[in-house]
């Protein structure tokens, strides 16, 4: 058995541990994440990261960005497989990191951080594809998916989570008393925690056209944030062209880290980072291909024209 220094830097050239070693990595794993709560309390300055997908080459060149840690704080706010070619790469090389440095960075879940979700939109098979036809990887790493944290909170004034907002949601002891080391059930606060998503059209909650969770409006932002007393929502789970969204004047604030997502959009992606007075800065990243081929210090943003009613497609 590789010590856990050997099999990060093995992830870190993209090179996958045997079944054994994926069991002994999760199992570690698991025992870090059951000491922590449905909330974690965290403190600035720390870096938020939304969606990757799958995406391994471009979370490299998110590090490259925002620095590696122990030198810089880490939030993940989910979404770590599906969609893109390299899931395996991507939550294995997040889960030693969470291992080697266990209060430099932290792992929510998002909705594709279920077996429901990713059994269809290309964990799975993926899982299959390179460990021989083998599910056991793929059990090993959604049972780990299982102890992540729903939320964070940080300084007391920011509040992160995947996805959004639910009707059964008052204040955050609703979170505190969840029963979360489950597969994410189809309705719910833990469902509408990772489905549900902000809408600039409508007042109160409506059902979200995505199957599960909520769409919800600036007055729901309102009262939570007033009963909660934290300033603003920050977020993952939608698509932004310029790699993040601010709504409502800031009470919510989308990051979005998967650049030219899918492979079908021309997006930019970013992370944001917090500094010591809460002070948020978007650092804009292109896709690793991009970025290697630049002949200048210059990133050129591009964007394109994007159907919203397409989006939930791509989530």
């Amino acid at each position: 058995m590789r010590s856990i220094e050997e099999l990060y830097s093995m992830l870190q050239e993209a090179k996958l541990p045997t079944e054994s070693e994926v069991k002994y990595i999760m199992q570690k794993a698991i025992d870090i994440f059951s000491t922590e709560k449905n909330i974690i309390y965290l403190s600035s300055s720390i870096t938020i990261v939304g969606d990757i997908h799958g995406q391994y080459n471009d979370l490299k060149e998110l590090f490259c960005t925002g620095g590696t840690p122990p030198d810089t704080n880490y939030l993940f706010l989910g979404d770590y497989v599906d969609r893109g070619p390299m899931s395996l790469e991507v939550i294995l090389l997040l889960t030693l990191m969470k291992i080697k440095y266990p209060t430099k960075v932290y792992l929510l879940r998002g909705n594709h951080e279920s077996r429901a979700t990713n059994q269809q939109y290309g964990f799975h098979l993926e899982c299959l594809k390179k460990y021989n036809q083998s599910i056991t990887v793929w059990l090993y790493i959604n049972e780990m998916f299982n102890y992540l944290p729903l939320a964070a909170v940080i300084d007391n004034k920011l509040f992160c989570i995947h996805g959004g907002l639910s009707p059964l949601l008052q204040s955050v002891e609703d979170i505190k008393n969840l029963e979360r080391c489950r597969d994410i059930p189809t309705e719910g606060v833990m469902a509408d925690l990772v489905w549900s998503d902000p809408d600039v059209g409508i007042e109160g909650f409506k059902l979200s056209e995505r199957g599960a969770g909520f769409i919800f409006g600036e007055n729901v932002i309102d009262k939570f944030l007033h009963v909660n007393k934290f300033e603003s929502i920050i977020r993952a789970h939608q698509l932004c062209m310029d790699g993040y969204s601010i709504l409502f004047g800031g009470k919510i604030i989308t990051v979005w880290s998967a650049p030219k997502y899918c492979g079908r959009f021309d997006n930019c992606a970013s992370i944001m980072e917090v500094d010591e007075n809460l002070e948020k800065y978007f650092n804009i990243f292109e896709d690793a291909e991009s970025s290697a081929n630049l002949q200048t210090d210059e990133k050129k943003k591009e964007t394109q024209y994007f159907n919203p009613a397409m989006e939930k497609y791509f989530q």
